[in-house]
């Protein structure tokens, strides 16, 4: 019926045309023999039938925004409120012969090295037995990943026992679940015991129980601000906790201390036995469902898009619900949405996410995985984003309340859980660069460069507006845009951003593809030295990139003693983030 309409629509078309074609000849042969006075009657009578031929013509005749392949913007009522529609296809067809939308081209010649270094001075020879140091981490579970990934180098700058650190069981998320209920904590201690002593509780000190001295570090500390700060400290009160642990410290460090995070974020926390075999079994579930599939990490709940600052399309309802939401922060300055759109800082909407997909080549059959907290509009936000893409997943639909049961009321495991299917995907993609984007990134760069799709906010809001365009302009723009973005080795310059996302000092060459080096690294690896994403491109106003590491290369940030790079501290940013961290 669909092709029937399509052939209608152009029959009519094409009669149209012809028409047209007739009234001009009759015209220009009435302007040849205008003095046949006799003939003006009839080329009146004709010319009146053809025009009302052509009235009753576009009468009937469905407008061209109602062709089948129709998508419209104006259903869900996005951030742009424009009504034009693109007409998207509802398969890809056509994709570059030379890029394969399920992994990353060059990725087989790189891959993880953690592994320490010959001088690396391990914990039973530089262990002070007189100092202990307790964090108490912040934020989300990946926020909080963080905080521990860095507690294990500070120690081991500070030559301290580290005690396992404290979750947060204090902010929004308000889980009471400790170290041992989310991660292995025996693995954690026995893969680390040669790189920094690790005890389960503060012991006695001189056979006294000792309460630390609690206090906290600057943001993006560096080797040299821990060890004048921290140590005087250390050596006259013996126990130090370090509140609010997030990002207190620096990403710029010696290569040492890189791998030691490495170590630690990508092989030392594992998450317990019960979470990792219900991760597994969602994964499971999604490869039956379909050979490759995607995952979606959607930020899109009512209290981060009042964050954010950003206008969605939802008209006055919108503005006021979101503005009594802002009010709960009072230290809030108010923002310019379209000024923080230009900027790249309003997330995606779920119908953007879908229709970048699209135009990078993913068709409406690919099996999507969406790790979400509850979608600001429900189900009617989502709509278009399943009218692109039908099979959407989530824990709730892949399992059973009672496999469930055990996660549901902890915001950390269930978070857990969407970071193993995510990390699993073929694909892993999100609509905001959050600290679980900027954690999957990073890891899944080490552990082979997965594919790992990340929008260019700071362009892509051009086309978001400008829908105008047809839909083979708007997907070569977007596909344009996104180099940089999709989790390629060697497309951000190393000490760009957070360490954790681009952990460069611990992504190696492997030796076979030196062999091929002298037909591939000047093509390659050349151009990529000029071609690098910067900060700028990669959102370089986050609060969190403060050291504006873009302009120097990872490799020139060591000194020749191997003990890092200046003591000067940098100032903390703002610490009211930490809803929205994950």
């Amino acid at each position: 019926m669909k092709k029937k309409n399509i052939y209608n629509h152009n029959h009519r078309n094409s009669a149209s045309y012809i028409g047209i074609e007739i009234l001009q000849g009759v015209i220009l042969c009435h302007r040849r023999r205008v003095h046949d006075h006799h003939l003006l009657p009839f080329i009146s009578s004709v010319a009146a039938c053809i025009l009302f031929f052509f009235a009753v013509l576009s009468f009937l005749s469905p407008p061209i925004h109602n062709h089948h392949f129709r998508h419209s913007f104006e259903e869900v009522g996005s951030s742009v409120g424009n009504p034009t529609a693109f007409l998207v296809p509802p398969s890809i067809t056509e994709v570059d012969v030379d890029r394969n939308l399920w992994w990353s081209s060059q990725s087989q010649f790189y891959s993880g090295c953690s592994e320490k270094s010959p001088n690396f001075i391990e914990a039973k020879k530089k262990t002070n037995p007189h100092r202990f140091l307790l964090i108490a981490t912040s934020g989300g579970l990946n926020q909080q990943r963080t905080g521990i990934t860095d507690a294990v180098v500070a120690a081991y700058i500070l030559n301290a026992t580290l005690v396992v650190p404290k979750l947060d069981q204090t902010s929004y998320w308000k889980d009471q679940s400790n170290f041992s209920e989310i991660f292995d904590v025996d693995w954690f201690i026995s893969y680390l015991s040669k790189d920094v002593k690790i005890v389960k509780e503060l012991p006695a000190i001189g056979g006294k129980v000792v309460s630390p001295y609690r206090t906290r570090v600057p943001r993006k500390c560096n080797q040299g601000c821990y060890q004048t700060r921290m140590v005087p400290l250390l050596n006259k009160k013996k126990a130090v906790m370090l509140t609010k642990f997030d990002y207190r410290l620096s990403n710029r460090l010696a290569t040492h201390l890189q791998k030691l995070r490495c170590r630690t974020n990508y092989h030392a926390l594992k998450f317990t036995d019960p979470i990792v075999e219900m991760g597994k079994v969602l994964v499971e579930r999604m490869r039956k469902k379909s050979k490759h599939f995607l995952a979606l990490h959607l930020r899109y709940e009512s209290d981060m898009l009042a964050f954010s600052g950003c206008y969605y399309g939802g008209g006055e309802k919108e503005r006021v619900e979101l503005r009594q939401i802002r009010r709960r922060w009072k230290t809030l300055h108010k923002r310019n949405p379209d000024r923080e759109r230009r900027q790249g800082r309003c997330p995606l909407t779920p119908e953007e996410v879908g229709l970048m997909l699209r135009a990078l080549g993913y068709s409406s059959e690919v099996h999507i995985y969406v790790a979400s907290g509850e979608v600001y509009g429900g189900e009617d936000t989502l709509a278009p984003l399943k009218a692109l893409f039908p099979n959407i997943h989530s824990k709730d639909t892949l399992t059973t309340k009672d496999e469930m049961a055990p996660f549901l009321s902890y915001s950390a495991r269930m978070a857990a859980l969407d970071f193993i299917v995510c990390d699993e995907s073929d694909v892993f993609v999100t609509n905001n660069n959050g600290n679980m984007a900027k954690m999957l990134a990073g890891r899944r760069r080490y552990f082979g460069h997965k594919p790992t799709i990340r929008p260019n906010a700071k362009k892509l809001w051009r086309l978001f507006v400008d829908r105008n365009n047809i839909w083979e302009e708007f997907a070569n723009t977007t596909r344009s845009y996104q180099v940089g973005f999709m989790g390629q080795p060697n497309e951000v310059k190393p000490g760009t951003g957070e360490f954790h996302e681009n952990p460069v000092a611990c992504i190696c060459e492997k030796s076979e593809a030196m062999s091929k080096s002298m037909i591939q690294s000047n093509h390659f690896l050349e151009s990529d030295e000029t071609n690098y994403v910067t900060d700028e491109e990669h959102d370089g106003s986050d609060d969190e990139d403060v050291e504006n590491e873009n302009r120097t290369r990872i490799q020139k940030l060591v000194t020749r003693d191997g003990t890092g790079l200046s003591h000067i501290a940098i100032p903390g940013a703002s610490e009211i983030d930490e809803i929205f961290s994950d």
